[in-house]
């Protein structure tokens, strides 16, 4: 990724803070969109001052349509674009509020809409481009208590495999990981940590974010890749 623009969406979260310094030890130039600067301040913590240097944060509502067309226009251009960002919550679908099923479609598959569609008119005109985007194992297989995060996911998935398809004969190719539990700090308290070390690590899942966005990826096209950890 070497002197090649990257857009990394979720780049201060949970799975972020795995995926980030692995894109800067590819070469990659991050812009990294950011909410609440709390979340940017935790990421510089972990990162070296030659690192930060490399990283333009652009506050942004990934939510808003003109938000993220005003993202992609501050960028010279779009290389690679790595959508992490996402959002969980359970519930049993007869019990589930309409409002949080909405929240969820926003959250996982609206938000990867919006910045696949900006990015890729930048891409198109360049002649060039790498997608990441993050589904879930949810989506192939949906479980109890997970209809409105499994609609969402599969709906990345969906939506990914579409590009993927518009894109044949150009140099874009548009492709999804499928996690299952990230082992994150947020995960471990709200799942308790008895069966961390199974799950997915964030390093893990960056280095096949990574592989995915190289040059060396350039004939997988659609694919949704499992990375379940050992669960």
């Amino acid at each position: 990724m070497k002197g090649q623009q990257v857009l990394l969406t979720g780049g201060t979260g949970g799975l972020g803070l795995g995926v980030t310094p692995a894109v800067l030890a590819q070469g990659g130039d991050l812009t990294i969109p950011y909410r609440h600067l709390k979340d940017v301040e935790r990421l510089k913590g972990i990162l070296s001052p030659a690192d930060i240097a490399r990283i333009k944060f652009i506050p942004a509502n990934l939510e808003d349509e003109a938000s993220v067309d005003q993202l992609i226009s501050r960028m010279v251009k779009v290389d690679i674009l790595i959508h992490l960002v996402g959002g969980f919550s359970m519930g049993k679908t007869h019990e589930y509020s309409f409002y949080e099923w909405k929240r969820q479609l926003e959250l996982n598959l609206n938000t990867t809409f919006l910045s696949c569609k900006y990015c890729l008119k930048t891409m198109l005109e360049n002649g060039y481009g790498r997608i990441v985007t993050v589904a879930s194992r949810a989506g192939v297989e949906p479980g109890a208590n997970l209809a409105a995060y499994s609609a969402a996911k599969a709906g990345v998935i969906a939506l990914t495999k579409a590009i993927a398809e518009e894109t044949k004969g150009t140099n874009i190719t548009a492709n999804t990981i499928l996690p299952s539990i990230i082992d994150t700090p947020t995960n471990r308290q709200d799942m308790g940590a008895e069966n961390a070390d199974n799950w997915v690590k964030p390093e893990s899942l960056a280095q096949v974010i990574c592989f995915l966005a190289s040059e060396a990826a350039k004939d997988i096209r659609g694919a949704a890749i499992p990375v379940y950890g050992d669960i």
